[in-house]
């Protein structure tokens, strides 16, 4: 396989690893996204170990070592991005499986398996953006919206539509249901390196929120901020944001 069919292929596969936890009904609460994230993350952890033998990895769900550090290559994953809308059975939820190359979001599937098509958006396999709607929409957190993203959908008379996990609201833009995903809460590397390079392979923009571009394979995983957004509002918003 090339690097962008084994990423969809994992990101498929561990989707359908999670609705089979899910459904077993063995597990409620907080166990159940315990369970999950540890059976998806095995999996994920031995088929790239497997697959990919001599590239680094880091996963949300497995300790951390200095050794991707010095690797070009980095398989960045995100076995349940949004773990509580997994449990709530919600549909926004994803599967990030990316690979960072020279600290570059390059290569990388979200898979979105509680949507009826369990669809797996992929960078090998794209598709012109869908036409944007007049006033703009800004995907936001349901629990807390950045305050900076409120602050720009009333600066452009935008609407703002909360959704769960980091990958769905890049998705979201991708698939035409937004034009803005503006965050500026803190998140990981893997929050945002697979829908990085989905969105990116889509035509749209990511970066910083200052504009300044988005680097992985960092020694500190944390990443403060970021903007996807369609690219004829690109300028606008950081402009804004900057005024803010």
């Amino acid at each position: 396989m090339t690097d962008a069919q084994l990423a969809a292929h994992l990101a498929q596969v561990a989707g359908r690893i999670l609705l089979q936890v899910r459904d077993s009904g063995m597990f409620e609460g907080k166990a159940l996204g315990k369970a999950g994230d540890q059976t998806a993350n095995q999996f994920l952890v031995h088929a790239l170990r497997q697959q990919r033998p001599d590239d680094g990895l880091l996963s949300e769900e497995s300790k951390d070592t200095a050794e991707r550090l010095g690797k070009s290559r980095v398989w960045i994953v995100d076995p349940v991005d949004g773990t509580r809308e997994y449990g709530e059975a919600r549909s926004d939820w994803a599967v990030h499986v990316g690979l960072a190359i020279d600290g570059l979001a390059t290569i990388g599937a979200v898979a979105l398996p509680g949507l009826d098509d369990g669809i797996v958006l992929r960078t090998d396999q794209t598709s012109p953006l869908p036409p944007a709607a007049a006033t703009p929409r800004l995907v936001v957190s349901r629990t807390r919206p950045a305050a900076e993203a409120v602050a720009v959908a009333e600066a452009l008379g935008g609407e703002l539509v909360a959704m769960g996990s980091a990958g769905a609201k890049a998705m979201a833009v991708v698939r035409g249901e937004a034009e803005i995903y503006l965050h500026s809460g803190g998140q990981y590397e893997w929050d945002s390196c697979a829908p990085v390079a989905v969105a990116r392979a889509h035509g749209l923009h990511c970066s910083r929120i200052d504009g300044s571009p988005m680097v992985y394979n960092q020694p500190d995983t944390w990443m403060p901020d970021l903007l996807i957004c369609r690219p004829e509002w690109a300028e606008k918003v950081l402009d804004l944001v900057a005024k803010i």
